[in-house]
């Protein structure tokens, strides 16, 4: 008896957490011959620039995605209405069991609502059924609704069948919105199963010399800096504001910036060039008294994972990379005023300085005085995610099938309200 999921990747964040998906279907298909998945990736084509997506495909050694929807660009609400559009047509087609989505992007919210929405044949002899959903990643909270990915996180977890979960915060948040506990399992988090997987390989990664941070066979003291959110980089002033703190910490170690293509368009439209400098310089040019921020292109996983691993410290605006630092030991520096990744907080490196220049001031003298705590690595972020996700997925399977019963069992009334492959 075979199962079919259908994972979804659309944005760059989710690459990291479907190749873990991705390895333990991959393993589960090696030791069950009687109960094998067929696992279909679809790729929404959020992210549609090269360096956004192929490389992380390649470096992941992702699958090559069997469906592309192409969508690209465009506001919320019209990439959320492509997605959702062509999405509709894979399930008509491919009929699965589960339909696996994870993060906050567009493209988890889209799939997600489509696959709530659309009823499958079972064919001849069984009854339609609508997909079961699971969210990997689920009940994070940042308790800030002009955030976008808050508002796709709480649609897609109100409808979800299975929610996982990376920290017992989240378990709590879902349960405080009415989830029932039994959708709920705390598994811990897929993209440090991939980050413990790859960081061996990323040390084979040339990216420190590359940007010639190596003297002596040593790498020098440099910071990372990463930066995408609208709330800090659409506002011109506030932007250079915060760019000036950034001058100020280029004065005593380089800081490396791979730059956001949406970042890099409000740096070009509100001529903010003049703060950087070309990444390919050896040592920054100053000016005046000031040292540039060094800009370099979006990197691929490996690259990135060895550059944060060796890193003084990193500034970030990035769910994903105050996750990453916490289990690399890398003090982080969130320039936010919330995260939905609490435990990072408990247990890691991270503390949040908002936008506030004199806040980043500090909290990076505190950094070079080594006054930050010890991290310790958080429950179950211990490489053992995916397999705890398929492991749940399947005994659930097994179960429907014994029973005879179908993933969302048809009546009449049902049918009428919902489309019908």
């Amino acid at each position: 008896m075979a199962f079919k999921i259908i994972s979804v990747v659309g944005a760059r964040p989710n690459f990291m957490k479907v190749a873990a998906i991705c390895e333990a279907v991959k393993q589960h298909n090696l030791h069950s011959i009687t109960h094998p998945i067929e696992h279909l990736l679809v790729h929404t084509g959020q992210h549609y620039d090269a360096n956004m997506s192929d490389f992380f495909f390649n470096d992941l050694k992702l699958p090559k995605p069997n469906l592309f929807l192409g969508v690209g660009s465009g506001s919320h609400s019209m990439q959320t209405a492509k997605v959702m559009e062509g999405f509709e047509s894979v399930l008509l087609a491919e009929r699965p069991d589960i339909v696996l989505v994870v993060g906050d992007v567009n493209s988890t919210v889209a799939c997600a609502l489509v696959t709530k929405k659309t009823w499958c044949s079972g064919g001849a002899v069984a009854t339609a059924f609508i997909p079961k959903l699971a969210h990997v990643e689920a009940g994070l909270r940042s308790f800030d609704r002009t955030m976008p990915e808050e508002v796709n996180r709480i649609v897609t977890d109100a409808i979800s069948d299975y929610l996982f979960t990376t920290e017992e915060s989240a378990n709590r948040n879902l349960e405080r919105e009415g989830i029932c506990s039994d959708k709920i399992h705390f598994v811990g988090n897929v993209m440090i199963d991939t980050l413990l997987g790859h960081r061996s390989k990323a040390q084979e990664s040339t990216i420190l010399n590359d940007l010639r941070l190596i003297e002596n066979g040593q790498a020098k003291p440099y910071a990372i800096l990463t930066l995408h959110r609208p709330a800090n980089v659409d506002d011109s002033r506030k932007f250079a504001r915060m760019l000036e703190a950034f001058l100020d910490v280029s004065r005593r170690m380089p800081i490396i910036f791979p730059v956001h293509p949406r970042t890099l368009k409000q740096i070009q439209e509100a001529d903010l060039a003049d703060y950087f400098v070309d990444h390919f310089v050896a040592v920054p040019e100053p000016r005046g008294s000031r040292v540039r921020i060094r800009l370099v292109p979006p990197l691929g996983y490996l690259d990135f994972l060895q550059l944060t691993s060796r890193a003084q410290v990193v500034f970030t605006d990035s769910g994903g990379v105050q996750e990453e630092t916490t289990i690399l030991g890398v003090p982080c520096i969130t320039l936010r005023e919330n995260t939905e990744r609490p435990v990072t907080l408990e247990y890691g490196t991270n503390v949040l300085v908002g936008a506030d220049p004199d806040k980043i001031i500090a909290e990076f003298s505190r950094v070079l005085q080594g006054k930050q705590s010890t991290p310790a690595t958080p429950r179950f972020w211990d490489g053992q995610a995916a397999k705890r996700i398929i492991e749940v997925l399947v005994q659930d399977l097994l179960l429907d099938h014994s029973s005879g019963a179908s993933p969302c069992p048809e009546s009449a009334t049902e049918r009428a309200n919902g489309i019908c492959c």
